[in-house]
């Protein structure tokens, strides 16, 4: 494996934790991860890139071991996150930028947001929830106010095993020694012996604004960048999924320069699955002119 180091900034008023992989001489990349999942997830896909980067992926508030917003999460903070993270790292040009779900999100919105600041954006299902409506606005300020009441809470687990073994019930083509890996990074044993997940429970806390699908495609229509959108074939549960053929190419047609790829015999978390060919698809896109 590629070695990794950890940094850590000040964003914001949170302690942020980036992971790093390369030399910074290097043609810089930046690696966004998805809910629930932390930076060392794209390890499979740094070891797989033909070519020499400098990778840098944060793990994001409250996730990994970036610090825990005491007020709760919402999502668009993770833009002035971002911002504040190419300011640090790449304040002199625009940025390559590479998301995973909702890094996906971030990372399209982002370019949308602020155009010059972004060069090639790749998105790896990072293409919004499904659509609401207004009459679901009740019931969704309930969940929230019901949850408030008695906060998430995450299980504690007995060994690092017991959460590899949980990720590969998730996830069954996930191989063995890579649900190792990852367990080692998504969970954390306590001062009590016990083994907790790094991620803030607050995360599952049901929010109390709708997802507006239309207020995205507004700010993608502002993206200058080549946008690559990346599906996985045996991809389930993500939002696009939903949609009708027409409101698909809704999404899609917002962008001004839009290019889309298929994974064949993989799931959602392709940057384990199939890190091979992802690199091959991104490497490929970043290098067209």
């Amino acid at each position: 494996m590629k070695p990794s180091r950890s940094e850590f900034h000040d964003i914001r008023r949170l302690c942020y934790h980036v992971r790093t992989w390369g030399e910074p001489g290097a043609p810089k990349l930046f690696l966004l991860h998805g809910w629930m999942d932390v930076s060392a997830s794209f390890q499979f896909l740094v070891d797989a890139f033909a070519r020499e980067w400098h990778v840098i992926a944060p793990d994001w508030r409250g996730f990994g071991q970036t610090a825990w917003a005491r007020e709760g999460y919402w999502f668009p903070d993770y833009y002035p996150d971002l911002d504040t993270l190419l300011d640090i790292y790449e304040p002199d040009a625009p940025a390559r930028l590479v998301g995973h779900s909702m890094g996906g999100v971030i990372a399209c919105t982002y370019a949308g947001i602020r155009p010059a600041r972004a060069a090639r954006v790749v998105s790896l299902e990072g293409f919004g929830l499904a659509r609401t409506t207004p009459d679901q606005a009740p019931a969704r300020v309930r969940k929230w106010m019901d949850g408030l009441r008695k906060p998430p809470a995450f299980r504690a687990y007995g060994s690092f095993d017991e959460v590899a073994a949980r990720l590969r019930k998730d996830n069954p083509r996930l191989s063995g020694e890579r649900a190792a890996f990852l367990a080692q990074h998504w969970a954390k044993r306590t001062d009590a012996g016990d083994i907790v997940l790094r991620s803030d429970p607050l995360h599952k806390l049901a929010n109390p604004y709708l997802f507006r699908i239309e207020e995205l495609i507004a700010v993608w229509k502002q993206v200058t960048a080549s946008v690559l959108w990346v599906y996985a074939r045996q991809s389930q549960g993500t939002g696009y999924l939903k949609d009708t053929p027409a409101q698909l190419a809704e999404r899609t047609g917002a962008f001004r320069d839009y290019r889309e790829a298929w994974i064949e015999d993989c799931g959602h978390m392709m940057h384990h699955e199939q890190p091979q060919r992802l690199a091959a698809l991104i490497e490929d896109f970043l290098d067209q002119r």
